[in-house]
């Protein structure tokens, strides 16, 4: 009898052991080029550590809402102008160092100094100072009104990060989250760990592993044997209908940021003309691109844009697609027998896949493209940083981001003075109102400067063990974030 009940009670221990697992093996098809989000522009850093390791002042959930994250709580004066933020208390990094008012300076200061690599840099420079007034306040002081800043204090490039880890961060990131960072296989995996001295809620996780694997087929045969619990931003939506039809998964199909262009080199001939660039934008069939490269999947765009976001405005029918006025326009630029150009395409496969429809597409109007598959990080160097391209294919996963057509050194070099100006007018209007009819200005102006081609808005599909819960579906800023990530039985 003893034996019994003893058996009993050590398959229900199994049983509830089984229920309670812990760990947790996530995939992602891009690998960061290195782990400090605020010095790159790499989206991939973000999807490990946004929220996990690093935190900031404040935060975006799965809505795209913003919250407190470091910050508890702040006022704003009458005037706008500053900012009083009250941080948490007992929070410290993960080398065990205090966080206080002082690491918001540092990083903040960090993020906008003149010699700052930070790639959204341009978020910080309303910022005319930043003041510890005690080590759990700080005043940041603007230059002007600025109704974006806990919007843009959200950004991943935003996060705080400790002074005394910086020479090493691009290799061991130390910050305030649930999470602390414990390994990095290069060209494999990075493994994050539960930090048990968090300040907030702790998570259900004690260990979580996010894999890279960036070719669809792969990415299939791992989730179909279970090799992995969970890919986020599947690559291969010809899939999902397996997916749904079997039991062992979930398949949530998300919406993103995601503003997926082919991007022009403005400042490089022949796109340094906008018949040509008007050209291309008429040459490109958006729908044979989504059905082709996405199998479906993704929303057409006209502008730099997020169709869910109110403000919206459909411009899709100033780029249709013309192929016989797209070779016109050609001929008037003086590009009759057209041209040849660089295609240069970074590892997604809305990238890689979407290219080869694109370049046959141009094709028929007399443009040859010669096509470059990258690395992420060769594509961050040569594109991004070097501007050594004719047209490339991203998706721009960054939350609100049409004010990175402000800025002329970008990497599609636009920065024309009167957006420049149009984008001031909206930093400095809060009434709801006004600010639509500028941002529906805005859109206009890049629409009708054809600055680079507008695809489609990146759809966010996730495929997880049938058990597994609180994963997001939506991505409002690139982020995997696993504070509320559970098993279930």
């Amino acid at each position: 009898m003893k034996r019994l009940v003893l058996a009993a009670l050590l398959a229900g221990t199994a049983s509830f052991a089984q229920a309670q697992q812990t760990d947790l093996i996530i995939a992602l098809q891009l690998e960061p080029p290195h782990l400090d989000p605020t010095s790159a522009a790499a989206g991939a850093i973000d999807s490990v550590l946004y929220t996990n390791v690093f935190e900031g002042l404040t935060k975006f959930t799965e809505t795209g809402a913003v919250v407190p994250g470091l910050a508890r709580e702040w006022e704003i004066s009458d005037d706008g102008l500053t900012y009083t933020f009250h941080l948490v208390e007992g929070a410290t990094f993960h080398d065990g160092t205090a966080f206080d008012a002082e690491d918001v300076v540092f990083s903040l200061d960090r993020a906008r100094a003149e010699d700052s690599t930070n790639a959204q840099k341009q978020l910080f420079a309303g910022i005319a100072s930043v003041e510890a007034v005690d080590p759990v306040t700080v005043k940041v002081t603007l230059s002007q009104p600025d109704g974006n800043l806990l919007f843009n204090l959200a950004w991943g490039d935003a996060v705080i990060v400790a002074p005394e880890s910086i020479d090493d961060i691009k290799a061991r990131p130390v910050g305030t989250g649930p999470f602390r960072f414990e390994d990095w296989r290069q060209g494999d995996s990075i493994t994050l760990v539960r930090n048990d001295d968090y300040w907030g809620d702790a998570p259900a996780l004690t260990q979580a592993t996010f894999k890279f694997i960036s070719d669809p087929t792969a990415a299939f045969a791992a989730m179909m044997a279970q090799d992995i619990d969970a890919f986020a931003g599947f690559p291969a939506p010809e899939n999902l209908p397996h997916f749904e039809a079997d039991p062992r998964f979930k398949v949530l199909r998300g919406s993103t940021e995601g503003e997926t262009i082919l991007a022009m080199n403005n400042a490089v001939a022949p796109f340094d003309d906008v018949r040509v660039r008007e050209a291309v934008a008429h040459a490109i069939d958006r729908q044979a691109v989504i059905d082709g490269a996405m199998f479906g999947l993704g929303t057409p765009i006209g502008t730099h844009f997020a169709p869910h976001n109110p403000d919206y405005e459909d411009l899709t029918a100033l780029s249709n697609f013309d192929p016989e006025k797209s070779k016109a326009l050609l001929a008037e630029a003086g590009l009759a027998d057209g041209f040849s150009t660089t295609l240069k395409l970074p590892p997604p496969s809305y990238a890689r896949r979407g290219g080869e429809i694109i370049a046959a597409q141009l094709r028929e109007v007399g443009i040859e493209t010669e096509i470059t598959n990258l690395e992420w990080a060769q594509w961050l160097e040569q594109v991004f940083n070097g501007k050594d391209f004719g047209l490339t294919i991203v998706s721009h996963t960054e939350p609100f981001d049409i004010g990175i057509y402000a800025r002329p050194d970008y990497y599609f070099q636009y920065g024309k003075p009167e957006f420049v100006e149009l984008m001031d007018k909206l930093t400095a209007t809060s009434e709801p109102e006004a600010r639509t009819e500028l941002l529906h200005q805005a859109q206009e102006m890049i629409a009708r400067d054809y600055v680079n081609g507008y695809l489609f808005q990146l759809a966010f599909p996730t495929i997880a063990d049938a058990r597994l819960e609180g994963i997001w579906t939506n991505a409002p800023t690139q982020a995997t974030d696993l504070t509320e990530v559970h098993w279930t039985e």
